[in-house]
């Protein structure tokens, strides 16, 4: 198979990507190495700077039609019962002024039903890739392997331009040989869900205590919740038993008390093991690396989807001009990471400085009072407001959409 540009990765880099791509008549394929998108306690948050893309892309209506919840403010609890607000999105500028809570798997399928409708786009489920086609030092595309294949056969598409959007674990990266710098993390989050409950609270919180620390997000029906533990402690965490867990959790939520025992076990959760790295080059001859490819973010902020369909979009405006004439020189896979890498290492430091002065410290049974103070600072607050709903730079759809009897059915 030869495509202009294949991506690996069918998440919210590679999707919106694929999409912005193909609506301007580049011919494109998309892989994801699972067989859907229905995966659990993924990223969720579609922040103001997504939802103008959507805006631009055509897809905020159909994207409202979807079960979804808004969320303009977000507060902090502690122990000394005090509730703060971290960030009021009612003031920033923009259309949009919340964050609007989404499954992923709703957000992909509209993404990929939208690209789906381009002649030029394919998206491939299944498909595991396997190698990097090299030829004179640069790469022509990918090896994969179709999972349904009982025979495990191998393919191979060639393409102008590689795209490795496939996640903080991207096996694009590792075959290119390029490692990230690492720069740590105090916490792993242990993810589950529990019933909501009349009388439960509206707003999603972020309970901060010593030794311990909550996030719950209201999903209308369920409570998803993230119990944040010191790095690498899950196992000693299971080896005092799902009764210890269950009564952490009811110290720092009880509301929830009346409904734990519906938790049967640590098989009934995930664990997200918390990174924070970014790659020092993204890029090789025919290859470029965006999203948590290129540098995985902390969950501090919730901004890791937006950053990434950030990097999607300015990708698509340097380089898809040149792929639509069949080039990617490199000199414009630079261009993307000279525009993106300085948001990506401020945000980056944000969420450090974060983890250092709240999350470490309450893990490590330090007051909270120190973080309800600087919460409050309006320094801090309006700073807060900028990166979770804007980001440090807002990327807008620059590459025009090509009229579809444009398109050639390739």
């Amino acid at each position: 198979m030869r495509t202009t540009c294949v991506i690996a990765g069918g998440g919210p880099a590679g999707a919106v990507l694929g999409l912005i791509l193909a609506r301007a008549g580049v011919d494109v394929t998309l892989l994801e190495k699972h067989a859907d998108f229905l995966r659990d306690f993924r990223g969720d948050t579609i922040h103001p700077s997504t939802l103008q893309v959507l805006d631009e892309l055509g897809l905020a209506a159909a994207f409202h039609r979807l079960p979804h919840r808004k969320a303009d403010t977000l507060w902090l609890h502690t122990d000394e019962s005090r509730i703060t607000p971290i960030a009021d999105l009612r003031g920033l500028h923009g259309k949009y002024r919340y964050i609007a809570f989404v499954p992923q798997w709703d957000f992909l399928d509209l993404v990929t039903s939208e690209a789906s409708a381009y002649p030029n786009f394919r998206l491939l489920m299944n498909a595991e890739v396997t190698g990097l086609l090299w030829e004179d030092g640069t790469v022509r595309g990918v090896r994969y392997r179709d999972h349904r294949d009982p025979h495990g056969a191998e393919h191979e598409i060639h393409a102008v331009l590689t795209v490795g959007a496939d996640g903080r674990g991207s096996d694009v990266r590792r075959l290119a040989g390029l490692r990230p710098r690492e720069f740590g993390a105090p916490m792993d989050a242990v993810w589950f869900r529990l019933p909501r409950s009349a009388g439960d609270p509206d707003e999603w919180v972020l309970r901060v205590s010593r030794g311990a620390l909550m996030v719950a997000i209201n999903r209308e029906t369920y409570w998803q919740l993230a119990y944040v533990i010191p790095k690498g402690d899950f196992a000693r965490l299971r080896r005092r038993g799902v009764g210890a867990f269950r009564a952490g959790v009811a110290r720092l939520l009880p509301f929830v008390e009346d409904r734990l025992e519906t938790l049967g076990g640590f098989d009934e959760v995930g664990v997200l093991q918390v990174a924070l790295n970014r790659l020092r080059r993204w890029h090789l001859p025919g290859l470029l690396l965006i999203g948590d490819a290129a540098h995985a973010m902390s969950p501090v902020f919730g901004v890791g989807i937006n950053l990434a369909v950030q990097d999607a979009v300015a990708a698509a405006n340097i380089v898809g001009p040149a792929l639509r004439h069949g080039a990617a020189p490199e000199a414009l896979l630079a261009r993307v990471q000279r525009r993106r890498a300085p948001a990506t290492a401020i945000t980056q430091t944000a969420q450090r400085i974060v983890q250092d002065a709240l999350i470490g410290r309450a893990l490590r049974a330090r007051s909270s009072r120190l973080a309800a103070v600087l919460a409050g600072l309006p320094p801090v607050r309006l700073a807060t407001r900028r990166l979770v709903g804007l980001g440090v730079l807002p990327e807008h759809v620059r590459l025009p959409r090509v009229r579809r009897s444009q398109h050639v059915d390739t």
